[in-house]
């Protein structure tokens, strides 16, 4: 939808109003089922952009898809091996997969922080030279977007985990002991 209104914004037409263009271009961004369902509605039944919305939004998004989708925001987590960047694309596409998910964007921000590592929050406390919370959420989002921007090596957060030995890999000291006890038979 975010799109669809962007490409939209692209287009100007002397006194043609915004939602008028959004209202007959909305079908070509449909396909399949979509499609159908909105040249189901009869002649001008829909007037105006935000009954299209509002009606696309309850068929395509009903309550237990939102409910569903509110989970998963609410309990958003940074995974240990995920960057900054990585864990932001996966948080915005969560909110992006429910767009009726109603949390303001303070909340969203606060969601996205309180799911973050410690050591991912101690670093961005310590670009914004306070709690990250403590800043605006315009100002916080910048710092945010500058540091996964700025330095993935840094901020790659990874767990250190030992990569087990498959048969192929043994180091030259397990290959000396195997071959002692072959020697010592």
């Amino acid at each position: 939808m975010a799109t669809f209104i962007e490409i939209c914004n692209t287009i100007k037409i002397a006194s043609i109003p915004d939602e008028a263009i959004r209202l007959n271009l909305f079908s070509f961004s449909l396909t399949g089922e979509a499609k159908r369902w909105l040249h189901s509605f009869k002649g001008n039944s829909l007037k105006t952009w935000e009954e299209v919305v509002e009606k696309f939004l309850k068929k395509y998004f009903p309550e237990s898809k939102t409910g569903e989708g509110k989970a998963a925001i609410s309990s958003f987590h940074q995974f240990p091996n995920e960057s900054l960047i990585e864990v932001l694309e996966r948080f915005r596409g969560l909110l992006r997969k429910t767009p009726t998910h109603g949390f303001s964007e303070p909340i969203q921000l606060n969601m996205f922080i309180d799911g973050l590592r410690p050591q991912t929050k101690q670093l961005l406390d310590a670009l914004a030279g306070e709690k990250i919370k403590l800043k605006t959420p315009e100002e916080a989002i910048e710092l945010i977007e500058n540091m996964s921007a700025s330095d993935h090596a840094i901020l790659c957060d990874r767990v250190h985990q030992p990569k087990k030995k498959s048969l192929l890999e043994l180091s030259s000291h397990d290959t000396l002991l195997t071959q002692n006890k072959l020697l010592s038979k």
